[in-house]
């Protein structure tokens, strides 16, 4: 018997696929696309992914792949400049087409010992008390204890759950067309400046191989946005829009978005569990979807596996929907409120150069740069420390530095006092014995995705707080 299948080959599913195999988990990824489409959903990673990369030894391979930006703008592209301070060392966006994501991510997979099925389509599903049958296309049966939908909004898994997925329909659409344009960049440039000045949801900017990336808005919503759109329609609308089409042509990709947003009514049904845009969707505003997911799978990860190996404490799988249900509930909020911002009505338009003039505020331009980077997510362990539920920014230490010390996906009992144990628990938490000049707390226990599970400078409360997140003593 397979340990999880994860349906979906995206980011999401990937990035749970290594989390898993870290841990010693037999992983099979089902992805319904023979090969990988090459599109180019999302742009980039904000600094909270940046972190998770970082604690798992990835990031050395995306910054080769791609590039640093701290330019303002992330909300809804208001322009201003890129905040101080951020209590991260990775205060900055990188920018990276997302089919270089996934790359890179299925290939951390691979070398880890996932197995990776393409043109496998999930038709049916069906669990008991020992697990779960899938069933596919072909009519192959797939047997496993735990199956995980990663296969975005309109995937089949939440579905055949029967898990509920409310929230509000599409009221705008937008057009995206990967291709070729022959306008000159003076002219692209002139004219993009001239039709933002009241279409927000408009640019044309270059990729790889000499195409560039259009968004236009939509003249209504699609009845199924499943269907592309034709270069023809991307053209009508940016001669209705900019007085001409650019030239383009020969186009890579074309594809529609909404800013439906939907929530997932459970992250869970037995054995069955979302992640990802298969457990919620939103506007794409200020690039956060791809960031979402990947986050819910580090979160996930090492939930899910402690449960297949046998030493989950009672009801830590279930901590997954009760903190990253919250957060994505504020996401589909922040987004939202952005798409608001994104419109020609008079009062959005109001309330837009009201706030353009707040976030010159510092502490309002790095509040909200916060909730867009998800740097200010706390989940809630109960009353405590100040650092409880927070996630810990990486530190230097006398020995190297926090984040290489998170490399195996491990709790981390980071001790500056030296009289401290993890006794018991040695085979899921490292008991580390060393100093960082930026930490005021005499140590921390983190756990895995690096979340603050316990201050504290005596052993009062560490055994608790260690059989409450890595089960009980051995």
């Amino acid at each position: 018997m397979i340990d999880v299948i994860v349906v979906g080959g995206g980011p999401a599913g990937l990035a749970l696929a290594a989390e898993l195999r870290l841990h010693g988990v037999c992983v099979v990824v089902l992805e319904r696309d023979p090969e990988p489409t090459g599109q180019v959903r999302s742009l980039g990673l904000h600094a909270r992914s940046i972190e998770l990369l970082d604690q798992r030894g990835l990031l050395d391979r995306f910054l080769a792949e791609g590039r640093k930006v701290t330019a303002g703008g992330f909300f809804a592209g208001i322009g201003t400049r890129w905040p101080e301070r951020l209590d991260s060392a990775h205060g900055y966006v990188l920018a990276i087409p997302q089919p270089r994501t996934e790359r890179l991510l299925g290939e951390r997979a691979v070398e880890l010992g996932a197995e990776i099925r393409r043109g496998a389509e999930l038709t049916g599903l069906a669990q008991d008390a020992a697990g779960v049958t899938a069933e596919l296309a072909d009519g192959t049966r797939l047997r496993s204890r735990f199956l995980v939908g990663c296969d975005g909004g309109r995937g089949s898994v939440r579905r055949l759950a029967g898990i509920g997925f409310p929230g509000e329909p599409a009221r705008t659409e937008t057009l995206i067309c990967e291709c070729v344009l022959t306008a000159s960049p003076e002219e692209l440039a002139a004219r993009m400046a001239e039709v933002r000045r009241t279409q927000f949801r408009f640019g044309a900017m270059p990729l790889d191989d000499g195409l560039h990336r259009v968004i236009v808005p939509a003249a209504g919503v699609a009845e199924d946005r499943a269907v592309p759109p034709t270069l023809e329609e991307v053209r009508e609308r940016l001669r209705a829009l900019a007085g001409t089409d650019f030239g383009a042509h020969s186009p890579r990709s074309l594809s529609r978005f909404g800013d439906a947003t939907r929530l997932a009514e459970h992250y869970r049904r037995g054995r069955v569990l979302l992640a990802g845009d298969a457990a919620h969707v939103h506007p794409p505003t200020g690039g956060m979807g791809l960031n979402l997911g990947l986050q819910d799978s580090i979160n996930l990860g090492w939930k899910l596996a402690a449960e297949v190996r046998g030493w989950a404490p009672e009801g830590l799988l279930d901590t997954y929907e009760a903190e990253r249900r919250p957060v994505a509930a504020e996401v589909l909020e922040t987004t939202r409120a952005q798409s608001e911002l994104l419109t020609d009505e008079p009062g959005p338009r109001a309330l837009r150069r009201l706030l353009t003039e707040l976030v010159e505020f510092e502490e309002v331009n790095r509040h909200l740069i916060e909730k867009v980077t998800a740097l200010s997510v706390r989940y809630d362990f109960g009353p405590g420390h100040e650092l409880l539920g927070r996630r810990l920014r990486d530190l230097p230490l006398e020995r190297g530095r926090l984040y290489e010390l998170l490399r195996e996906g491990r709790g981390l009992l980071l001790d500056q006092t030296g009289g401290l144990s993890a006794r018991g628990w040695a085979d899921r938490v490292d008991h580390v014995v060393d100093v960082s000049p930026e930490l005021d707390s005499p140590a921390v226990l983190l756990r895995p995705d690096g979340h603050v599970a316990w201050v504290g400078a005596s052993p009062a409360g560490l055994p608790e707080a260690l059989a409450r997140w890595f089960g009980a003593a051995r």
